[in-house]
């Protein structure tokens, strides 16, 4: 299976948690169809991105990075690429990435959240995981971070934008769920 295939499939069979994902969803295999070069950076008319948001439930924290191009706060995440198998292997392998941070894992049931954003290239059509950090994990900044720091959930809010802080009460409310 390709990644516009796996894409439209998890796109297709995900249940959005609300009306305004549900419109997100949506328009992001309207997009797919009408772009058939939409998973890539390439596709001006935007793009289809994987992130996830790194996790320490014993902590009750989470790990974002400060970006180096857009000088916020936010969960790992970005472009895929033509090795990726699946949207969640995108999400897992830029975590892994720009966290520094080996054996991440994602949070079971697929995507959390959906998210689309202005960026200096196009409008990225980002689709938003979990994944949790092994016990005693050690961060490192990536070339494509400033910095990288772990924030309670209750201090996401006052640090990042509300894409970062409603995916970290998704997640936070998963965690309590399942962990």
């Amino acid at each position: 299976m390709s990644l516009y295939e796996d894409a439209t499939r998890t796109l297709t069979q995900w249940s959005p948690p609300g009306d305004d994902q549900e419109r997100l969803r949506r328009d992001y295999l309207e997009h797919l169809q009408a772009q058939p070069e939409g998973m890539w950076k390439a596709c001006t008319a935007g793009h289809i991105t994987a992130s996830a948001l790194v996790i320490d439930p014993a902590g009750a924290r989470v790990l974002l990075t400060l970006h180096r191009k857009l000088h916020k706060w936010l969960q790992m995440g970005g472009h895929c690429e033509p090795e990726d198998a699946s949207l969640a292997d995108a999400a897992l392998r830029e975590a892994e990435e720009e966290s520094g941070i080996e054996g991440l894992t994602l949070l079971p049931g697929g995507p959390l959240r959906l998210d689309r954003h202005l960026t200096p290239c196009a409008w990225h059509l980002d689709v938003q995981y979990a994944a949790l950090a092994p016990e005693g994990a050690q961060e490192q900044v990536s070339e494509e971070s400033l910095d990288l720091r772990w924030y309670g959930y209750d201090e996401v809010a006052g640090v990042a934008d509300e894409s970062v802080s409603r995916l970290t009460e998704s997640a936070r409310a998963l965690v309590r769920e399942q962990y």
